[in-house]
């Protein structure tokens, strides 16, 4: 199940409504999740974090049961810039102006934006599984094109991604993407994504998503490239069975986003904290200081 010990709440950010579970006692840590899933890929060591670390995981906006943002022609509203905006604002209900975070997937990409705009609020960052979005963009290939072909496919203009999702949710968010792999969530967890995927608002969110990945993220990435770096201490953590190995100088192109950068791989594939639970668990609790 997960989330033993969290009770679940609804919080409004101001932009945006927010699903969130919360619990535990000790340093602030928030949980951000990724694409096409909730904050119940936590689930598996939520309840251990909690033992350390007072512990939020909110639903992105536009995911799961959060407010789905009115679509914009910039697409700022669906951007990493503003769920930033609502993270923060989120931590300030609960009281905390300084924390620690940890992002996976589209979750990191708020992560990093939220280090870069507001270097005030972190204390330290874990960012699981990506590139910086202009990297990625900047550096696509064949190999991306082939491997990461959803990036340009949900980009492209509406109603045409949403209209093909919603035919068959399960088949492109699950079956697609897992390619035939068993996949590594809870069946809770599993049973939530499917619910969200079902909702034609969170599918034109998530395609929302990436239309700002395609082109506001970018922008505002190269905006900072070479003028500020995160300041804070990262750790990045990729699946070392994925793409990102293979693919890129994982550390070497964090460490020009960031001066204190350290990280590893793990031995899976993208859903790190799902398919590998003990180790995340271990990585984090040795990233943020709590006890073992």
């Amino acid at each position: 199940m997960g989330f033993e010990r969290f009770e679940q709440s609804r919080v409004d950010v101001g932009e945006a409504i927010l699903r969130v579970r919360h619990g535990g006692s000790g340093p602030p840590l928030l949980l951000l999740h990724g694409y096409p899933e909730t904050h119940m890929m936590w689930g598996k060591i939520a309840d251990d974090l909690a033992r350390d670390f007072t512990v939020i995981a909110p639903d992105l906006r536009g995911y799961g049961e959060s407010t789905k943002p009115a679509t914009a022609k910039d697409h700022e509203n669906a951007s990493k810039r503003a769920m930033a905006r609502d993270a923060i604002a989120l931590m300030r209900h609960f009281g905390h102006e300084r924390f620690n975070l940890a992002g996976h997937d589209r979750g990191g990409r708020v992560a990093y934006r939220l280090a870069l705009d507001h270097p005030d609020a972190l204390i330290k960052l874990s960012i699981l599984d990506i590139m910086p979005t202009a990297e990625v963009w900047k550096r696509a290939n064949k190999a991306f094109a082939l491997g990461y072909w959803h990036w340009s496919f949900l980009a492209q203009p509406a109603p045409f991604p949403e209209s093909l999702i919603a035919y068959d949710p399960d088949k492109f968010l699950f079956e697609g993407m897992m390619r035939g792999a068993t996949p590594p969530f809870a069946p809770d967890a599993f049973e939530d994504y499917r619910k969200a995927a079902r909702d034609p608002a969170v599918i034109h969110a998530m395609c929302e998503d990436y239309r700002a990945g395609a082109s506001y993220d970018v922008a505002v990435d190269e905006a900072d490239r070479g003028v500020r770096k995160i300041s804070c201490p990262v750790q990045i953590l990729w699946g070392g069975k994925g793409a990102l190995g293979a693919w890129y100088d994982v550390l070497g192109v964090w460490r020009e986003w960031a001066d204190d950068v350290t990280g590893q791989a793990i031995d899976c594939g993208h859903f790190i904290p799902e398919e590998k639970p003990a180790e995340t668990l271990a990585a984090l609790r040795g990233f943020f200081g709590a006890a073992t």
